[in-house]
């Protein structure tokens, strides 16, 4: 993908109401979003021409847009049916898709109350955010040097262009040192999440995940909550502390592109890719492909 360019790809974009070329879905150098940060977006998964929950990630989409003081021009239901008419426009079953809402450039400056909200939604073949190989072994995961902003200094609740440069800082770190992501924690020292995934522990047959309150509350983690429930897994969301870490016997990392990703090890300490963790990945890959 890096040698095409996602900005070279073939297909068509609904752009603003409208389709229109992939090569042509440009915005001006004075978008407000590209200087300041002020857009949100979405990502949303296929499965077998399926878009997995589409209107928890549409809810989202505008309850970020409304932390941003963002107005989005169209209904919940018009952006769901131009989901739908995006993946049979470009002949796409399993796909990826991304929503988007920003400000334009029809005002410069701090301000920008009178910049128009622009939406546009793109949709391509991402058949894995890892490799087969890292998901089957275990992803290796930096201890990032960044921390994820308390409640009162960023909005933390929504899903922010401008909250995610740290995430690139830590996973760019990561890879440098030839791992694959980051753990990142919060303001206070506690398990905030990946870089772009949720993340679980397991202990004596309990899931413990943190409590998302300075990070996103994932559509995927929600899901994975519930199959573990079914399965009579019991998940305990509270304060995990990096000293915690040694006592933990499996982790893995949930989202929309993660999917359920299994963790070997974070900075020094080992996990098993274990039953519950495999048992899980099955049961999220049967319900994405079910359709519910």
């Amino acid at each position: 993908m890096a040698s095409t360019g996602f900005d070279n790809l073939e297909g068509e974009i609904w752009f603003n109401g409208a389709f229109v070329p992939w090569k042509e879905a440009q915005v001006h150098l004075l978008t407000h979003a590209l200087h300041y940060g002020s857009g949100v977006f979405e990502g949303v998964r296929a499965y077998e021409g399926r878009i997995f929950r589409l209107r928890e990630h549409t809810e989202r989409l505008f309850l970020s847009a409304k932390v941003l003081d963002l107005d989005i021009p169209y209904t919940p239901e018009e952006i769901d049916a131009a989901c739908e008419e995006v993946l049979q426009r470009n002949g796409l079953r399993d796909a990826y898709l991304r929503p988007i809402a920003w400000r334009g450039a029809e005002q410069m400056g701090l301000s920008a109350r009178n910049a128009r909200t622009h939406v546009a939604i793109a949709a391509w073949k991402w058949p894995s955010y890892f490799s087969p190989e890292e998901r089957l072994k275990g992803l290796k995961l930096d201890v990032s040097r960044w921390r994820r902003p308390a409640p009162d200094t960023a909005p933390v609740s929504a899903k922010a262009t401008g909250l995610y440069m740290i995430n690139t800082l830590s996973k760019h770190e990561a890879e440098r040192k030839g791992l694959t992501d980051a753990l990142m924690l919060d303001w206070r020292g506690q398990v905030a999440e990946a870089t772009g995934a949720n993340v679980f522990f397991l202990k004596d047959g309990v899931l413990h995940t943190p409590v998302p309150d300075n990070c996103l509350d994932g559509i995927t983690r929600r899901a994975v909550i519930e199959l573990a429930r079914q399965r009579g897994v019991e998940v305990v969301e509270r304060p995990i502390w990096p000293t915690e870490l040694p006592s933990f016997e499996e982790c893995f990392l949930t989202g929309t592109a993660a999917e359920v990703t299994p963790v070997a090890s974070i900075g020094p300490y080992s996990f098993t890719v274990g039953e519950i963790t495999r048992a899980l990945m099955e049961d999220y890959d049967r319900l994405v492909r079910g359709g519910k």
